[in-house]
């Protein structure tokens, strides 16, 4: 079997403190490239990233899934030939522990899945690493999963990998809050064949733009709850 292309995206605002050691702890000898997408920074994040061997696109759009469609839409500038089989996701503030990622894409390359997920609720979580509402709401989205499209699943977990060709298949549009729950929805509605692994999960460098603000926790709570009952 010949060695998959395996591309990572980061979507990255602000993460100046943050992205050198994401970068940094990236196994590069199983990714052929490692996408920051730099959402609308006023920082060095972009230097940061460029400096430790990134490639930097510009997304001046605010939103998480903004960032994301960025990344996508330079692999889709590609030549067929160049295109890769698989794309990871991870964040770009330390949360997660990049060196998984041998871990996360494991399922794709040995068991033939399409989409695995890095699950904080299974693996081990530091102390205040989410919060309670993060918790809550993560409860709630994979519980409605579960009962509307009998899949089943413990966390939207950003950290994840799935095969290009699906990615492309299921189309993804959300530009904000409701990126994650969206792709595992529609992975649901496309009959994907899925699979969630332990990940640990540590408290973020810098304050998080969703759950740091009350505003930012109810909008996302809102996104969340409305992608999955739009896609039924």
């Amino acid at each position: 079997m010949s060695k998959k292309i395996i591309d990572v995206i980061i979507p990255a605002y602000n993460e100046e403190k943050s992205i050198g050691k994401v970068l940094g702890d990236i196994p590069w000898d199983l990714v052929r490239e490692v996408i920051v997408c730099n959402n609308a920074s006023t920082d060095n994040t972009a230097a940061v990233a460029r400096e430790a061997g990134a490639t930097v696109l510009d997304q001046p759009e605010k939103g998480y899934g903004a960032a994301c469609l960025k990344g996508i839409e330079h692999l889709q500038s590609k030549t067929p030939e160049n295109q890769p089989d698989i794309v990871l996701f991870i964040d770009g503030d330390y949360s997660d522990y990049p060196e998984e990622a041998v871990k996360v894409v494991q399922p794709i390359l040995d068991e033939e899945m399409d989409m695995v997920i890095g699950s904080r609720a299974l693996g081990n979580m530091e102390k205040g690493a989410m919060m309670p509402q993060q918790i809550f709401g993560n409860w709630l989205a994979t519980n409605l999963i579960s009962l509307f499209y009998n899949y089943t699943f413990t966390d939207l977990g950003p950290f994840r990998a799935i095969r290009y060709d699906k990615l492309i298949e299921i189309n993804m549009e959300d530009r904000d809050f409701g990126w994650t729950v969206e792709m595992q929805v529609k992975a649901a509605k496309y009959k994907l064949r899925c699979k969630e692994v332990p990940v640990k999960y540590r408290v973020r460098i810098g304050v998080s733009k969703v759950s740091g603000t009350i505003r930012g926790t109810i909008l996302a709570g809102h996104k969340i709850l409305w992608t999955i009952f739009k896609l039924l």
